[in-house]
């Protein structure tokens, strides 16, 4: 994988008050060359606003992501969306970005939203900015390189002139957020803590009762690392110096699993495995370890398994994913859920010598632990992570 950069990205919406369905939409997609994320806001609120960005994210997204031009996109959106009986129109604004993970360039098409704004170094930079005319609708194009630490972010026209009152706060426009967000917004900060802190500012000033739907769509840029964890010894002994090196290489965190796998890393480093005394006991969680020139050390299946656990439940809750990611808990499981869950690329060093000494055990065997790899790796790639599986 010869990746330049990574992309960490995060949307949220506040919907208007006494909807209950949100007018906007954001769609995202990714293979191991381009991420896209479009953002839709529909016509009005509710329902017809809901089907109707719903729609055009959905068709955009995929059509962008397949390597179809955007006038075609946006010819199929003009033939698909239906018509407002009320307003005789028939549209969804939107902004697309498409980043090359090879290249580090970013595509922006924005129609009718408000600007994206461009930070790099608490700096708003200019994006330089075509317009075509397509379908009769005028779209801004553009096109730019990115670096590590560059946010990019865009949003519905909700967060624009935000009140507590049903009319326009012209003391909060493009501008003034452009500078709230230069000025909150620091370069380690995560896609999901930019789209937060925009959002509780927002609605902040609508008093807790939003008049339209908010939607705010980030993009952080994170440069190319690769995390590796090693999981139980390879088939063949002589395949353990190969391993090693695979480990020792990562780009990202070097992790290790397994009673016998940290056994091994320990013996070819040249110093101790030393258990970790300091962090209280749970009853299912094994305690971790301490192997100089490793990032983490833990126990292999039973906290595997906890981690596949943690991993599922997360995907079902986004507050227990943010809560486990803020998690200052030192256990095993939790450290490992926490390193997988702030990397972006992971890859799997999985070892094929069954342990003997675990034959008997129900549920800990060779196989129980190719499914839980894989459910963890399942599970990171519908959080938009780069997984690989590699076997010995």
């Amino acid at each position: 994988m010869n990746h330049l950069i990574h992309i960490d990205a995060d949307w949220r919406s506040l919907f208007h008050y006494g909807e209950e369905l949100c007018g906007d939409r954001v769609m995202m997609r990714r293979n191991d060359e381009v991420f896209v994320m479009v953002l839709a806001d529909g016509l009005g609120s509710g329902v017809k606003a809901n089907i109707l960005s719903t729609l055009t994210s959905t068709i955009i997204s995929q059509m962008i992501f397949e390597g179809l031009t955007l006038h075609e996109a946006v010819e199929t959106i003009a033939s698909t969306l239906p018509v407002c009986a009320d307003r005789e129109v028939a549209y969804s604004t939107f902004t697309i970005l498409k980043i090359n993970y090879f290249t580090s360039k970013a595509y922006l098409a924005q129609y009718d939203n408000p600007l994206t704004v461009f930070i790099r170094d608490n700096q708003i930079m200019d994006i330089e900015k075509k317009e075509v005319i397509i379908d009769g609708k005028k779209i801004w194009e553009s096109q730019f390189d990115l670096l590590p630490g560059d946010h990019i972010m865009f949003f519905s026209d909700g967060i624009l002139y935000a009140d507590t009152e049903m009319q326009l706060n012209l003391n909060w426009g493009q501008k003034d957020v452009e500078d709230f967000l230069a000025a909150a917004i620091q370069k380690d900060d995560p896609a999901r803590e930019c789209t937060r802190i925009l959002l509780a500012m927002v609605n902040s000033l609508y008093g807790g009762k939003p008049t339209d739907d908010c939607t705010v769509a980030a993009a952080r840029i994170l440069p190319a690392t690769e995390t590796v964890v090693m999981a139980g010894p390879p088939l063949h002994k002589e395949d353990d110096e190969k391993v090693m090196q695979r480990l020792l290489h990562a780009s990202g965190q070097k992790i290790v699993c397994g009673g016998t796998t940290s056994q091994i890393a320990a013996a070819y480093l040249q110093t101790e495995c030393i258990p970790d005394s300091e962090t209280p006991m749970l009853d299912d969680v094994p305690p971790k370890a301490f192997i100089k020139g490793i990032d983490l050390v833990t126990e292999g299946q039973l906290t595997l398994q906890k981690v596949s656990f943690l991993f599922q439940k997360a995907l079902k809750d986004r507050d227990f994913y943010e809560e486990m990611r803020m998690s200052k808990e030192q256990d095993g499981a939790s450290c490992l859920f926490r390193a997988l869950a702030e990397s972006t690329a992971v890859t799997f060093v999985m070892g094929l010598s069954e342990n003997k000494g675990h034959q008997s055990i129900a549920g800990v065997s060779l196989n129980a632990k190719k499914m839980l790899i894989q459910s963890i790796s399942n599970s990171l790639n519908e959080l938009g992570k780069f997984v690989s599986i590699e076997m010995y």
